[in-house]
């Protein structure tokens, strides 16, 4: 019989700060960091009742350790969500937490879900991108990719190839704007209401608790920055201080049907519209978010113009500017990351894109003039990730 495809909506999103790898989660686990972020989304939601979580979806690049054994269900166990929730593991990389949401999402508008928590996380400190793996030879072998595809800095300098245009000048006073941009949104408590502490533990220092952001640089100068080192390539264009860190960290997001939120006396946040994944030369995978967003804009009936938010998550700062000059956006666009980005905040691989939901939220609350913005990310391996996405306090809703 057919069904009814619902709507489904954004209703809340936390994260831990994030930190740097072996920096104040070094004797944290992993999934202590996930199951506070569910706790705190039932803390802050009390009409929910925990018996109507339907799902629990959680993501990490690196299922090993204590991010592996199906965390989505070991962590809805030991946040206190009942027996009868189930739970699971996810892996698209870099798009983790997105997909989680996408996924869980697509549950809900077919009618198998009502409620969902979906989100990621990311102990990069305690497990590299790819710790453990065994990549079949004859991707190299048989030269399906370039060697350079599976070093994701590689990578960015082959964007750089791409985009002559796009120099580390460029790239380095995009980084600045980044630091600037979060410090301020740090200053005027944008970030930290969706931030949930975490007590930390050091055999050296004892107890300790984060409470705010760790890989933040607030004034990073251009003069700093042109003195790093170039790691992926003799004169290159990729530095750390262009790029995300190497970071540890978790977010988790509520997600339910509108008839659901209505139900239960939950506000939405967002509204989603629709949801693009694509695949896109490994060797240049920072391109993904271009198709990805093309995807999502056909989809949706919409065009970029129609688009007056935008979350670029900042793998690195030529895959956010090759984003831009290929949509004609200004680098400094007020409307892209005004809250700062992944190059200040960190990039915990599968954790990172309730982050983005979370400012693009923040961006819907600031500004009722927007009607739709979008969250978007390269993932690792040539993919791209979009989500575009409705503001519930548009004005001109009643007009």
């Amino acid at each position: 019989m057919p069904r009814e495809i619902r709507d489904v909506v954004y209703v809340d999103g936390v994260r831990t700060p994030f930190g740097k790898a072996k920096g104040q989660y070094a004797e944290t686990r992993a999934d202590d960091l996930v199951i506070k972020c569910i706790r705190e989304l039932l803390r802050r939601n009390p009409g929910l009742p925990p018996e109507r979580v339907d799902e629990v979806a959680i993501a990490a690049t690196t299922q090993i350790g204590d991010q592996g054994l199906t965390i989505g269900r070991t962590a809805a166990l030991l946040a206190g969500l009942p027996n009868t929730t189930p739970g699971y593991s996810i892996d698209r990389m870099c798009a983790g937490a997105m997909t989680a949401v996408t996924t869980t999402a697509a549950g809900i508008a077919f009618g198998a879900y009502d409620v969902v928590v979906a989100g990621g996380v990311e102990h990069m400190g305690r497990h590299p991108m790819g710790e453990g793996v065994d990549p079949n030879p004859r991707i190299i072998s048989e030269k399906l990719v370039d060697t350079s595809a599976l070093v994701m800095g590689s990578t960015a300098e082959n964007l750089h190839d791409r985009f002559p245009s796009i120099t580390k000048e460029r790239a380095d006073a995009f980084a600045v704007s980044s630091q600037e941009r979060a410090a301020k949104a740090y200053a005027n408590d944008l970030i930290q209401p969706d931030l949930v502490p975490i007590a930390t533990r050091s055999a050296e220092l004892g107890w300790g608790y984060a409470t705010t952001d760790e890989p933040m640089r607030p004034g990073t100068t251009m003069e700093d920055l042109a003195k790093l080192k170039t790691p992926f390539r003799p004169h290159g264009r990729v530095t750390a201080g262009n790029s995300a860190g190497i970071n540890d960290g978790a977010t988790a997001a509520l997600i339910t049907s509108a008839e659901a939120a209505e139900e239960l006396g939950l506000t939405p946040k967002m509204k989603l519209v629709s949801y693009g994944f694509v695949g896109v030369e490994p060797e240049v995978m920072g391109f993904g978010p271009v198709p990805a967003t093309e995807k999502a804009l056909k989809l949706a009936g919409l065009t970029i113009d129609d688009i007056q938010a935008f979350e670029v998550n900042e793998a690195f700062a030529v895959q956010v500017l090759a984003f831009l000059e290929h949509y004609g956006i200004a680098d400094d666009d007020p409307r892209v990351n005004p809250y700062g980005g992944a190059i200040a905040f960190g990039h915990p691989l599968a954790s990172s894109g309730v982050r983005l939901m979370n400012q693009l939220a923040k961006q819907f609350e600031q500004r009722p003039e927007v009607r739709y913005g979008l969250t978007t990310m390269c993932v690792g391996l040539g993919m791209g990730g979009t989500v575009i996405w409705e503001n519930p306090n548009w004005e001109g809703a009643n007009a």
